[in-house]
């Protein structure tokens, strides 16, 4: 702990217990030792002291032993000499202060009974309330545990700009903390700033504007020991318990506005023992190294427009965001909704426009948590019937981020916008497709309202990792290609990560249930060797998935004994399988077209389908829209292949799992292939050149047509022959 911190609070504290021992001597001679000490109508004595030590005052005559173990406590100045005080004796300073306060503010009840006033809410010409009365503290201690009040900012001071005073104010109660107020600087004192801003206090608001003095701050730190003992059962006298359950339960900080006194300083080293962190405007060191505190102790220099975040950053403090604010309706009910060509107002993606989607991690200071914009035309701009690109960028930032849950969190995006009644979101990654209602429109549905979805949803079901959350929406052309840059960009790094793994190094595979909601009997089985069909999610992904959320979408399958190693059916998959689809599904093989093959939803980046002529198989991929050798587009293979239906000879695959060494593999693999389209073809083409060289068959992508050769089998057929393809020469594939 920095040298200058510690010797000023050192200082702070001899200062605070001398002045208090010298009221209490004066008091002591005044009315004697069996006057009557206590704050008014409360159960718990002294409760700082009540708490820590287990002893109650009750007269006054009872402060003499607590005033001997200020004494104990307080540790001698810092010297020169002495080059590095330890944090510990700075601590002990800061419990002396306390104690020294919790008894001054109690004389001060005998001396001056109506200084407080002892009321729920400041009457008219007086603010400062005083210690919260049992009324008041069961009224209110109990949502600290229920976690409607995660914490409090025990605010000293205040900044000079009274509009600036109830911003702050203002965004500590969005976050439903309670604000504690004491002190003032340079003659300003906080509720007199918000008053002047016409902001209602007292407890009814959270704004509860404790005392004048910085030695007020006892009334928030012993609010806080009476909720531990009354809600946590910690009992009298179980210091170390009193301490732990406040640093692990009540998410409460210092604020400190303007120059810090060594006053202050003992202060906020008394806060720190409970895990409460300082945050300062003031240019004073910083103490960054965690310890006592769940992170940083003391922060510095931190501007009035970023404090409030910084604070809760600081303190661990997880954003609780219950209301999503849009104008339709939202909830699970709504995940399945279908938006028909009828009901449809305009659309984003799916082969129409570009699409992408796409979160990523950043620093702390590079996300402003509920920040959303939406750049380019707004719903409010479109007529019906329009075709909009789109992209939706989220950057997140959290202590417990990391790199590793990005598309864990990414592919949310499916089933939370999917939420909003009216809104259709199908696919992912640079293939969602989003499709917008009449009756949204109607209601005032607006592109922002995605952004204040996923800032709020992401909190509220990520909150352990996610402390910052911001939305960044773009609908015009070039913004949208910029994203799209970067997504492929990090979309490859992700796929890339399974590095040497196989299906047979691993003895567990992953689920993904994402989806069910358009598909009930649908269960995609993740494998390092056979990503998701969405493409969004691969092996490691469901492993740090089931990390994250162990009762979630991704369930680990012991894959069990090999039913079939060439088909890929395993005993424990197969069992999965049963039991997810609800007995609809009795065998899956990963590594089949034509046995068993795996079920789709509608998310699959690709369709691969056989082509009986060529005793071979096509792919097309979600953003060809022509025609196919099937004879059939891409649109219409989906809805034979998707709604969770086992079809043999048609299968949803993504684009990663064709280059796999596991893909078709019980049909004779990479051979089989003998039609996609051209734009596939160039996305994949060193993947599928260096499968092909593996497969002896270095010239392999020549011989694979294309919509240039044609889109009737006939004619793929005379490619074929006239390429000498080796699908003509391999087994029937029927």
């Amino acid at each position: 702990m920095s040298k200058i911190i510690c010797s000023a609070a050192i200082r702070g504290a001899h200062k605070i217990v001398d002045m208090a021992e010298e009221r209490f001597e004066a008091a002591l001679k005044k009315y004697g030792p069996e006057q009557a000490v206590a704050f008014p109508n409360t159960a718990y004595y002294l409760p700082i002291i009540y708490s820590i030590l287990g002893a109650p005052v009750k007269q006054l005559g009872d402060m003499k032993d607590i005033f001997q173990e200020c004494r104990r406590l307080l540790p001698p100045h810092v010297t020169d000499r002495n080059w590095l005080p330890y944090l510990a004796p700075a601590l002990d300073a800061g419990m002396a202060t306390f104690f020294a306060e919790e008894m001054f503010e109690a004389i001060r009840y005998i001396e001056d009974p109506d200084f407080y006033t002892k009321t729920e809410d400041p009457p008219e010409g007086k603010i400062w309330l005083g210690a919260a009365d049992d009324v008041i503290f069961r009224k209110r201690g109990v949502e600290f545990v229920d976690g409607t009040a995660p914490g409090f900012a025990a605010i000293l001071g205040t900044p000079a700009d009274p509009e600036m005073a109830a911003k702050i104010a203002i965004e500590l109660q969005e976050k439903n903390l309670y604000i504690f107020m004491h002190e003032q600087t340079n003659g300003l004192n906080m509720p007199e700033q918000l008053m002047k801003q016409k902001v209602q206090l007292g407890w009814s608001t959270r704004l509860v504007s404790f005392g004048p003095t910085y030695t007020s701050a006892v009334f928030a730190i012993g609010f806080a020991c009476r909720v531990a003992m009354a809600f946590g059962g910690i009992k009298p006298g179980d210091y170390k318990g009193n301490l732990i359950y406040n640093k692990d339960r009540t998410f409460a900080f210092v604020m400190a506005f303007g120059p810090v006194s060594d006053e202050w300083y003992a202060n906020a080293a008394g806060a720190i023992n409970w895990g409460f962190p300082t945050i300062s405007d003031w240019d004073i060191p910083q103490v960054l190294p965690t310890g006592i505190c769940t992170y940083e102790h003391v922060v510095s220099q931190v501007p009035h427009e970023e404090i409030v975040q910084r604070a809760i950053e600081v303190r661990g403090l997880k954003v609780s965001v219950t209301k999503i604010d849009i104008p339709m309706s939202y909830g699970p009910a709504f995940e399945g909704e279908r938006i028909r060509k009828d009901d449809l107002y305009m659309e984003c993606g799916g082969g129409r426009t570009m699409a992408v989607e796409l979160l990523v991690s950043k620093d702390m200071d590079e996300v402003q948590d509920g920040l959303v914009i939406v750049e380019g035309p707004e719903t409010t701009d479109c007529k019906l019937g329009a075709k909009l690109p789109l992209a939706i960028l989220v950057e997140v930032a959290g202590r417990g981020m990391q790199s590793d849950f990005e598309p864990i969190l990414e592919r949310q995006f499916h089933h939370l916008i999917n939420y909003i009644q009216g809104i259709m979101h199908v696919g992912q990654r640079n293939i969602m497709w989003v499709r917008i209602g009449k009756q949204a429109i109607e209601k005032g549905f607006k592109f922002e309202h995605i952004g204040r979805v996923l800032h709020g949803k992401l909190h509220q079901e990520f909150g352990a990792i996610v402390d910052k959350v911001q939305v960044k929406i773009y609908t015009i052309q070039e913004k949208v290609q910029e994203v799209m840059n970067l997504a492929k960009g990090v979309y490859a790094a992700r796929d890339e990560r399974l590095g040497a793994m196989t299906d047979d190094t691993e003895d567990t595979f992953y689920s993904c249930t994402l989806c069910q909601s358009f598909a009930p009997s649908h269960v995609c089985v993740i494998s390092p060797e056979r990503i998701g069909m969405c493409g969004a999610y691969n092996w490691l992904d469901g492993k740090a998935s089931y990390e994250i959320n162990p009762t979630g979408p991704n369930q680990p399958i012991q894959k069990g004994n090999v039913v079939d190693p060439v088909t890929g059916q395993y005993e424990g998959i197969n069992a999965y399988a049963m039991k997810a689809s609800r007995g609809k599904v009795e065998r899956v093989s990963l590594y089949s077209l034509m046995v068993d093959p795996m079920t789709a939803c509608g998310c699959f980046e690709c369709i691969v389908t056989l082509l009986p002529m060529c005793n071979g198989v096509m792919i097309v991929n979600r953003d060809y829209m022509g025609m196919t050798p099937s004879g059939m587009k891409f649109t219409t293979l989906a809805g034979m292949a998707g709604g969770g239906n086992v079809t043999p000879g048609m299968m949803g695959v993504s684009k990663h799992y064709i280059g796999s060494r596991k893909f078709l593999k019980a049909e004779g693999g990479l051979k089989r292939l003998v039609w996609l389209p051209k734009m596939l073809k160039e996305e994949l083409r060193e993947k599928l050149a260096v499968r092909a060289e593996e497969e002896g068959v270095a010239n392999m992508l020549d011989m694979i047509a294309d919509e240039d050769v044609g889109t009737t089998e006939d004619v793929v057929l005379a490619f074929l022959q006239e390429k000498g393809h080796p699908a003509l020469n391999m087994e029937s594939v029927v």
